[in-house]
């Protein structure tokens, strides 16, 4: 049996990371970002605790089937009350540091699910 490495085609993958930032394509961007395999918009909440109801609204609009949270240097979870939208969307919701959300996301999107990346930089 041959084998052929197979690479996910023209979608969006995170190409570097740190602590304030994400690559997306080679492109840096340094504020909040929600990123998918078809495009990549700015996300308006300045931080954590900046975290609203409003702000998951757009994700839950997405037709994703998981949203992966990077909540920054350290995992920290929001209350359930300003994610309802996305259970009431049947959006899966995963919650960990911005870096193994990065990871995560390019696996899952790999492997061609339907994944949406939010990253909170403050």
């Amino acid at each position: 049996m041959k084998l052929h490495a197979s690479s996910p085609g023209a979608v969006n993958t995170i190409t570097a990371y740190g602590d304030d930032y994400v690559k997306v394509n080679g492109e840096r961007r340094d504020s909040s970002i929600i990123v998918t395999a078809e495009e990549v918009r700015a996300w308006h909440p300045p931080s954590f605790d900046a975290l609203a109801e409003e702000d998951f609204a757009p994700l839950a609009a997405l037709g994703v089937e998981i949203v992966l949270l990077g909540t920054g240097p350290r995992q920290r979870f929001p209350h359930p009350r300003i994610t309802a939208s996305l259970a009431r969307a049947h959006v899966g919701l995963e919650v960990m540091d911005a870096k193994a959300a990065c990871r995560t996301y390019n696996i899952l999107v790999a492997e061609a699910r339907r994944v949406a990346l939010a990253l909170v930089f403050e």
